[in-house]
């Protein structure tokens, strides 16, 4: 154990007692969930199921969304496996109950004090462990590692930034990455930035490339494609404070609907106000005349997609948090648009570019003018969803390369007695 790492456990160790404390301000404050902040501190919130079991987890809405396709994925080739996903945030709970397979278990992730670490790992005892991007919780890592967990690191994801702040305790990063069986980087800028903290790096694997189209109801999407009374549609998806109204403004006066779906819906609220529109959280809904209208609720990305004519993808402005996954509306052939902030999905969004079944607008009157393009030419809007249906076909291979790689560190099958 290096010595940062050594200071790390004995912080977190004497900070402990304060936990359930802290999280109960978090609580309040509605950024944990209060009936369930008992698996916050490792207490389990369901059984654990008998056999081997495969815990994969992602911090976030981002993160877990890209391991549902290896969930169904695991679930098809090995049955027998018990699996369970854990997340951190309350809008990816309540996405994931909406989403993951029967019998497929949901838990918050431990904060990652020794007590709680020790709690989980004592009740659910998984014998594989996949993170998805960049959650590197050392406690976490560490004890199931000596638990013998065997871990991986799939689509992995590290920022400059980041890299940066290892590289001042390298043999802290090198012991952290070395507790890995795998590690999948995204990108080679990833892999470099891995390597170069000494990790040992599989292919290159983005699950974010992985997964099925969005599930969706026909009777409700033809429902509110009468309610756009014959307007296109213009989707604001997964925005972020101050996005709303630069998509807002960029399409106001051209004759479209603009559908804001914010990325944390607990925005709905704030967003209306702002834009003095209506919510469908509270059953409000669009008149024929209303040129915005808020969808702040969860699990129905999949209609809101197949509704709109032109997609704006948020996180991607100035002041952005570096652009979200557009493979998601591209599986459904919807034209993107997104700002000039695209550093989570670089490599994907230049490929989409090189296609063009996506574009890029750098501020609110370049979307402006490309919006009024593609809203003025269905024959370019039809090219474009042809182009973003092929690009994302021709994906369907990640979710092949990501099982190929986890079958050697599966637990063996239980024979039959």
């Amino acid at each position: 154990m290096t010595l940062p790492l050594a200071l790390y456990g004995l912080a977190t160790g004497l900070a402990e007692p304060l936990a359930p404390l802290i999280l109960k301000r978090r609580a309040k404050a509605g950024r944990e969930d209060p009936l369930r902040l008992g698996e916050r501190l490792g207490r389990a919130g369901a059984p654990r199921p008998p056999g081997p079991l495969v815990w994969l987890h992602g911090v976030s809405v981002g993160e877990t969304v890209s391991l549902l396709a290896l969930v169904e994925g695991l679930r098809a080739r090995r049955p027998d496996l018990g699996l369970l996903v854990t997340s951190g945030t309350r809008t990816s709970a309540e996405l994931l109950a909406r989403r993951l397979p029967a019998g497929v278990r949901h838990q918050y992730v431990p904060v990652d004090t020794p007590g709680a670490v020790r709690r989980f790992l004592d009740h659910w005892r998984p014998d594989l462990g996949v993170f998805a991007e960049s959650e590197l919780w050392p406690n976490l890592i560490l004890t199931a590692r000596r638990r013998g967990t065997r871990l991986v690191l799939a689509s992995a994801r590290i920022t400059e930034g980041t890299a940066r702040t290892w590289r001042r305790a390298p043999a802290s990063a090198r012991r952290l990455l070395s507790a890995f069986d795998l590690i999948l980087p995204q990108d080679r800028a990833t892999a470099d930035r891995l390597r170069g903290l000494g990790a040992d790096c599989g292919r290159e694997l983005n699950l974010k490339r992985a997964g099925a189209p969005l599930i969706f109801d026909p009777a409700e999407l033809a429902r509110l494609q009468g309610l756009a009374a014959g307007r296109p549609v213009v989707l604001a998806a997964s925005t972020h404070p101050d996005e709303d109204a630069l998509i807002a403004e960029a399409a106001e006066g051209l004759g479209a609907l603009v559908v804001i779906a914010p990325r944390h819906p607990e925005r709905g609220a704030e967003i209306a106000a702002a834009l003095k529109a209506p919510r469908r959280a509270l059953g409000e809904e669009p008149g024929p005349e209303t040129p915005v209208w808020i969808a702040d609720t969860l699990g129905e990305m999949g209609l809101f997609f197949r509704l709109a004519d032109v997609v704006v993808m948020g996180g991607s402005f100035p002041g952005g948090i570096g652009g979200h996954n557009p493979l998601e509306p591209a599986r459904l052939g919807a034209p993107v648009i997104t700002g000039p902030d695209i550093a989570n999905a670089a490599d994907v969004y230049g490929e989409m570019f090189d296609e063009v079944c996506a574009l890029m607008a750098r501020d609110g009157p370049d979307l402006r003018r490309k919006l009024a393009g593609l809203l003025a030419d269905p024959v370019l809007r039809r090219r474009m969803r042809e182009a973003a249906l092929a690009y994302a076909a021709r994906q369907e291979q990640t979710l092949a390369d990501a099982l190929e790689d986890l079958a050697p560190l599966l637990p063996a099958r239980e024979v039959s007695k």
